[in-house]
């Protein structure tokens, strides 16, 4: 194609704030390994230093949800009596969603509450929800440590299938990941997004099983059981209950969750991450 005198790029010019090469993108945002570590740190530290109970609220949150859900479902309302150890059933269903959910919210917002930095700087702002997933990374770690040793002092022998929510986590990171990527980006175009989100979070909540099982719940019905399974938070939370409860019959390891949970992750993180690089040049217009 013949570039003509009003071409820029004929003089070698390029255009401010243009989308790079998706690779080109990935290496820029590859590059930034040390700022988003930072940010992320950062955001722990400020969200915690003025408590003081400080990063312990990190464990507390978590704990203190499980206990109200607890309460109300499994005292009040009585809707859990059959189910197995259940309070083991509720903390590892808790620690789980918590993760999805924060990061779902928080990833969201990352652009769209960092305006001034997105309009003033110039960097791949991929940064900015990568960040956030971190961020919130750093903080499960220590309650799926705090988790394994309420189940060790419960009576929950640790196994060989312990090392396996290892990969389970990473396969969940990439999920979050690209759901806040997506979310991210949606805010953007979306300014009423932030008021959906709740309700998005609230049903994943409640189609995942946390407070109850859906095993027992369709025992009668099959065919509900093998659609339910589909749902991705609900996979997830699954296996972790199994890998982390298979000493009883009812957590016996269901091999075929695991195809499921990598294709939800595989998939949501590669559109996420298209998807968000697709409007780089719109994020610096935030209003």
């Amino acid at each position: 194609m013949t570039r003509t005198v009003d071409d820029p790029e004929a003089h070698g010019l390029t255009r401010v704030g243009g989308r790079p090469p998706l690779t080109k993108y990935l290496r820029g945002v590859a590059q930034r390994k040390d700022f988003i570590l930072s940010l992320a740190k950062y955001r722990i530290e400020a969200e915690n230093e003025r408590q003081r109970l400080g990063l312990l609220w990190i464990v507390l949150k978590p704990l203190l949800n499980a206990a109200v859900f607890g309460l109300v479902f499994g005292i009040l309302m009585a809707s859990t009596k059959n189910v197995p150890d259940f309070v083991a059933f509720l903390i590892i269903g808790v620690f789980t969603f918590e993760f999805f959910g924060s990061c779902l919210n928080a990833g969201s917002k990352s652009i769209t509450n960092n305006q001034a930095l997105v309009q003033s700087l110039a960097f791949p702002r991929m940064s900015l929800p990568i960040s956030v997933v971190i961020q919130k990374f750093m903080e499960l770690v220590p309650t799926m440590l705090l988790l394994a040793l309420i189940l060790t002092v419960m009576g929950h022998r640790p196994t060989w299938n312990w090392l396996l929510v290892i990969p389970l986590i990473g396969l969940y990171f990439l999920f979050c990941m690209g759901m806040a990527l997506t979310a991210a980006r949606l805010a953007v175009h979306i300014p009423d997004l932030t008021n959906i989100l709740p309700f998005v979070t609230r049903f994943f909540f409640y189609t995942s099983g946390i407070f109850f099982s859906f095993d027992l719940r369709f025992a009668d019905s099959p065919r509900m059981l093998e659609y339910v399974q589909y749902q991705p938070v609900y996979a997830f939370m699954s296996l972790a209950r199994e890998l982390f409860l298979d000493s009883d019959p009812l957590y016996d390891v269901r091999v075929e969750l695991w195809p499921i949970v990598a294709v939800w992750s595989v998939v949501i993180f590669l559109f996420g991450i298209v998807f968000f690089w697709a409007a780089e040049e719109r994020y610096g217009r935030v209003n």
